[in-house]
C-alpha cells in the first residue's frame, strides 16, 4: 500500500472475554464496573481498540453468544447506561470499542423465536431454518459444532429448526429480506451510539444451501449468497461512516476466499479470522485429539497467508483468543509437558514477537499480555465449557477413560482461555472479585498475577507487549512492509524478513529460537542481522546465537 492506508494497518486489538477480566459488583462474574475499573491497563499496553465479547442479554446457554436481546445489556454485565459510561471512557482514552457480532443464530428465548415457534403461518417463522420431518427423523445427518445432531423438534409446529450450535441458538434464515433488514437496523442502532464497529461470530455460516438442506451434506459454510449477504450489510450499514472496524470470523475460509471477502473494491470486511493455524494440531477425528505442533508447518501456514493477502485484502494476527488455549501451554516451551511454567517469560514474548512482526493487525487476548497459562483443571466440575461437558460426556460414553478425557480438556478446553484475570495474589481470587469467582482460577495464580508482571522490570511480558505495539506504531515497514520467509523447514528456528518499498526506513530481519538448547544462526540468515532493534532478552551478547526461547528484531544489512 501507498497512503493513505486505513487507520487499522497500523492498530493493535485487545479482546476483553468481561465475565472474567474483573468483577466490579462481587457476585463473582466480571462485568462493564470491572472493566472500567481497569480501563487504564488496556490503555496503557498502547493498543487501539477494546473488543468486547458479548455482554447483551441472554440466557447464557453458551456464555452469552446466545443473544436473547440485541439492544440491551445483560443484568449479569450491568445496564445499558454503564455500557455507555464505559464507551465514553474507552473513547477518552483515545480508543476504539467493537463489539461482537453474534447474528448466525440467537438465542431460543429471543422473542423474535418464541414468536416463530407460535406458527408456520407467523412471519417471523421464516426468520429461521426449518424442515419437514424425513422418513420420521431429522432432515439430514447434520451435527452440530458442540456435538448431537443439528437439528431440535419441535412439536408445536410439527418441524425441525436448525441450529449449528446448540440446540438454545437456533440459527437465522438469511434468505429472509426482513430478518436482514432488522439485523441491520440493529447495527446501525449501535453504530449511532458511538460504537466502532463489529468482530462477527462465524459469519461465514449465514449463507446456507437449500439444496444442501435437503440432503445429507454438511454444505453451511461459505456458500456464494455470503458475498452478496456481506455487500448488502456494508451498502446498508457501514457505507458513510467512517473510521469503523469489520472483521469476520470464518472457520474453514481459504487464503483465496479470504482475498475476496477483504478486497477493499468489493466493500465486505475489513480482515477475517482464520483458522488454518490453530487447527494444525488437531487430529482429523477431533480437536481433542491432540497433535504436536510442527514449526515448519505452522511457519509455513502464516507464511501462505502473507502473501496471498499482500496484494490485495489484509490479515488478522493472533495465537488465541476466547475459544482457544494459551498460546504459552499451546506453543511454548511447555506444550511437550514437564513444568508448565518452563522458559514461561521467554515463550509468552517470543510468541508475541513473532506475531507482532507479521504483516497484519495484531490480537492481544486478555491474559496474555501477562503470560497467563492453560488452566490445568483435574476434574469435569471444574469446566463450566458447554462443549467440554458435551465432548467428555460422550467421549467416556464411548469407553475413554475419563483420565485420558481429562487430560485432552487440559490441553484444549476453551476453559483454558476463561479462567479470571489475577490482578494481584490476594485471597480468594487474586483481585478478580471478593468472592470465589464463577470458574477456578486456574494453576497459574498466585504464581502469574499483573501486578507481579508488570513489576517485573526487563522481564515483563507486559512491558515487552508495550515495546512491540510502540515499535508497530513507529515503524511502516512493521505495519506494510512485504514478508518474506527464511528457512522454511528448519525445525527450531522462526525467521523472516520485513521490507518496505515505499520508506527509507531500513528492512527488518526477525529470528526467534523455539527450543531450549542454544541455536546457531545458519550464515546465510546471520548475514542478516544488522543493529540491534528489540528483542525479549535484551541485546544478545553473541550476534550469531540465540538464547532458549529467544527472539530479537534488527535491522537487515
Amino acid at each position: 500500500m501507498t497512503g493513505p492506508e486505513p487507520w487499522w494497518t497500523g492498530a493493535v486489538v485487545y479482546q476483553v472475554y468481561p465475565r472474567s477480566f474483573a468483577d466490579g459488583n462481587g457476585d463473582g462474574v466480571g462485568d462493564l464496573a470491572g472493566l472500567r475499573q481497569h480501563l487504564d491497563h488496556i490503555a496503557d499496553l498502547g493498543v487501539d481498540v477494546v473488543w468486547l465479547s458479548p455482554v447483551y442479554r441472554s440466557p447464557q446457554a453458551d456464555n452469552g453468544y446466545d443473544i436473547a436481546d440485541y439492544e440491551d445489556i445483560d443484568p449479569l454485565f450491568g445496564t445499558i447506561d454503564e455500557f455507555d459510561a464505559l464507551l465514553v471512557e474507552v473513547h477518552r482514552r483515545g480508543m476504539k470499542l467493537v463489539m461482537d457480532l453474534v447474528v448466525n443464530h440467537s438465542s431460543d428465548q429471543h422473542p423474535w423465536f418464541r414468536a416463530a415457534l407460535q406458527s408456520r403461518t407467523c412471519p417471523k417463522h421464516d426468520w429461521y431454518i426449518w424442515r419437514d420431518p424425513v422418513d420420521g427423523h431429522e432432515p439430514n445427518g447434520w451435527r452440530a459444532a458442540f456435538g448431537g445432531p443439528a437439528w431440535s423438534w419441535d412439536p408445536g409446529t410439527g418441524q425441525y429448526y436448525l441450529h449449528m450450535f446448540t440446540p438454545q441458538q437456533p440459527d437465522l434464515n438469511w434468505e429472509n429480506p426482513d430478518l436482514r433488514a432488522a439485523v441491520y437496523d440493529m447495527m446501525n442502532r449501535w453504530l449511532d451510539r458511538g460504537v466502532d464497529g463489529f468482530r462477527m461470530d462465524v459469519i461465514n455460516h449465514i449463507a446456507k444451501d437449500d439444496d444442501a438442506l435437503s440432503g445429507d451434506s454438511d454444505a453451511y459454510v461459505m456458500q456464494p449468497r455470503i458475498h452478496e449477504h456481506l455487500q448488502e450489510m456494508h451498502e446498508r450499514v457501514f457505507a458513510g461512516r467512517e473510521a469503523l472496524l469489520t472483521v469476520g470470523e470464518m472457520p474453514g475460509v481459504t487464503v483465496e476466499d479470504a482475498a475476496l471477502f477483504t478486497d477493499p473494491e468489493r466493500h465486505e470486511l475489513d480482515m477475517v479470522f482464520q483458522f488454518e493455524h490453530v487447527g494444525l494440531d488437531h487430529a482429523p477425528s477431533s480437536k481433542f485429539t491432540r497433535n504436536e505442533t510442527d514449526l515448519p508447518e505452522l511457519k509455513r501456514s502464516l507464511a501462505r497467508w502473507q502473501t496471498g493477502l499482500e496484494d490485495r485484502g489484509w490479515n488478522s494476527l493472533y495465537l488465541s483468543n476466547h475459544d482457544q488455549p494459551r498460546p504459552v501451554s499451546r506453543f511454548g516451551a511447555a506444550a511437550s509437558g514437564g513444568d508448565p511454567f518452563a522458559f514461561r517469560y521467554e515463550s509468552a514474548t517470543l510468541l508475541a514477537t513473532v506475531l507482532h512482526l507479521h504483516r497484519g493487525t495484531p490480537y492481544v487476548y486478555q491474559g496474555d499480555e501477562i503470560g497467563m497459562v492453560n488452566a490445568a483443571f483435574t476434574t469435569i466440575d471444574q469446566y463450566r465449557d458447554i462443549e467440554s461437558h458435551n465432548w467428555f460426556r460422550g467421549a467416556v460414553g464411548r469407553g475413554m477413560p475419563e483420565s485420558e478425557a481429562l487430560e485432552a480438556l487440559a490441553f484444549r478446553s476453551r476453559d483454558n482461555a476463561r479462567t479470571p484475570i489475577p490482578w494481584d495474589d490476594s485471597a480468594p481470587a487474586g483481585g478478580f472479585s471478593t468472592t470465589e469467582p464463577w470458574i477456578d482460577m486456574g494453576q497459574g495464580w498466585p504464581r502469574v498475577t499483573v501486578a507481579g508482571d508488570r513489576a517485573a522490570g526487563q522481564r515483563s511480558v507486559y512491558e515487552h507487549h508495550r515495546r512491540l505495539i510502540d515499535l508497530r506504531h513507529r515503524s511502516r515497514t512493521v505495519r506494510l512492509g512485504a514478508f518474506t520467509l527464511l528457512e522454511a523447514e528448519h525445525p527450531t528456528l522462526w525467521a523472516f524478513t520485513r521490507a518496505s518499498a515505499d520508506t527509507d526506513e531500513p528492512p527488518l530481519v526477525v529470528v526467534a529460537n523455539l527450543s531450549s538448547s542454544d541455536l546457531e544462526l545458519s550464515a546465510s540468515v546471520g548475514r542478516l542481522v544488522g543493529a540491534f532493534v528489540l528483542g525479549n532478552l535484551g541485546e544478545p551478547p553473541v550476534a550469531g546465537t540465540l538464547r532458549p526461547w529467544e527472539a530479537r528484531v534488527h535491522e537487515c544489512r
